[in-house]
């Protein structure tokens, strides 16, 4: 199993930075894909940005999706400690659209671990 938990969210200026992490304990595979999702008030779920960094014996892949809405002033990177692994978010030039509450997945074949959610609210 894997248990995810997110930190870094809070009230944040229009056209400031966002700085987010997950941090991530149990078992993490070189197959997993890591994502980002959000939630505003009112909407759908949406992803935000995923890494896909899968290594296999024979290949490795280096994929990274940015929703359109967040493409160009995102940017979403992993790092692996010996303990535990890290998913960050970095989002620029904030708006009031980006009110959302952050949630962290990894995605596993069928399976999607999710954590808890971190909120972000974009003040003006």
């Amino acid at each position: 199993q894997v248990q995810l938990m997110e930190s870094g969210g809070g009230s944040v200026q229009a056209g400031g930075t966002l700085r987010l992490s997950c941090t991530a304990s149990g078992m993490i595979l070189t197959t997993d894909i890591w994502k980002w999702y959000r939630q505003g008030p009112g909407k759908e779920r949406e992803l935000v940005a995923s890494v896909d960094n899968r290594q296999t014996v024979n290949s490795a892949v280096d994929t990274r999706y940015f929703a359109p809405s967040v493409t160009g002033r995102t940017g979403i990177w992993k790092y692996h400690a010996r303990d535990s692994s890290i998913l960050y978010l970095r989002m620029n030039k904030l708006i009031s659209e980006d009110t959302a509450m952050y949630y962290c997945a990894i995605s596993r074949g069928s399976t999607e671990f999710r954590g808890q959610g971190t909120q972000v609210t974009i003040s003006s």
